[in-house]
């Protein structure tokens, strides 16, 4: 009956390692964000060993296919297999970690309670890794790119063309992050910042992903598109994301 019961309990998933806690002496609890079952919070028993069979891919950043056995309040890791090394190719660099520390941390505020878009979460996330630890582009790009992404998979779609508010054909020299995005002069708060023309291009080659005009975009353009993207995240997700600090802007 127990063996049963075991068998029952037991799941297989892809997941991507969002972090980690130290548990006891050799154990972790791990943070996952699943392809098919959502965030997930699990224990890895031994993985701080020496001998541990498994503790590098559950490392964060890592994507590996697990085996699962749900628990009462955690789950417990029995099998891990490497799907994705990022890990490795994104410590290694203080930017690209820190970028990965963003992201991780936005995925898993999104997720933690709309399970309802997690494998589309799940899928951004693994290809922005990916993207980050191949060097495809500047790593601060990458992270406006998946942010502005990760807030329209969760239903936060911002406007940079035309107005958020009224539909106005844009575009327009003026943002809101509480109306969403671009706003006409009719609709515009007050107070509101006008960024730059070439900064409002910039944004919207990064949620579409033309990256020719992003990777082409001036410094000082990318520095106000990363703190229009900061301040449109943090007003939608209504927390601070703590690791955003950490990013270097060039």
């Amino acid at each position: 009956m127990s063996r049963n019961s075991f068998a029952a309990r037991t799941y297989r998933d892809d997941a991507v390692v969002l972090r980690t806690h130290k548990l006891g002496e050799a154990d972790r609890i791990i943070t996952l964000l699943t392809r098919h079952h959502g965030q997930v919070r699990a224990v890895a028993k031994g993985v701080r060993r020496t001998n541990s069979k498994f503790g590098a891919r559950l490392e964060p950043f890592m994507v590996a296919d697990l085996q699962l056995v749900s628990g009462r309040s955690l789950d417990i890791v029995t099998q891990a297999v490497s799907k994705g090394s990022y890990g490795s190719g994104i410590v290694a660099d203080y930017d690209r970690y820190t970028v990965a520390a963003v992201m991780a941390e936005t995925a898993e505020r999104l997720t933690d309670v709309d399970s309802e878009a997690a494998t589309a979460q799940y899928l951004l996330l693994v290809g922005a890794l990916a993207t980050l630890s191949r060097g495809d582009h500047a790593p601060a790009l990458i992270l406006d790119s998946y942010l502005l992404r990760a807030l329209a998979t969760g239903g936060w779609a911002p406007s940079f063309t035309d107005c958020a508010r009224c539909g106005a054909a844009g575009p327009h020299g003026a943002f809101s992050a509480g109306l969403g995005g671009a706003v006409c002069h009719d609709c515009r708060p007050p107070g509101s910042p006008s960024p730059a023309p070439e900064t409002m291009l910039l944004l919207a080659a990064l949620l579409s992903g033309q990256w020719p005009t992003a990777d082409a975009s001036a410094p000082q353009h990318r520095r106000e598109a990363a703190g229009l993207v900061a301040v449109y995240l943090q007003w939608h997700l209504e927390r601070t994301v703590r690791s955003l600090k950490l990013v270097e802007r060039a």
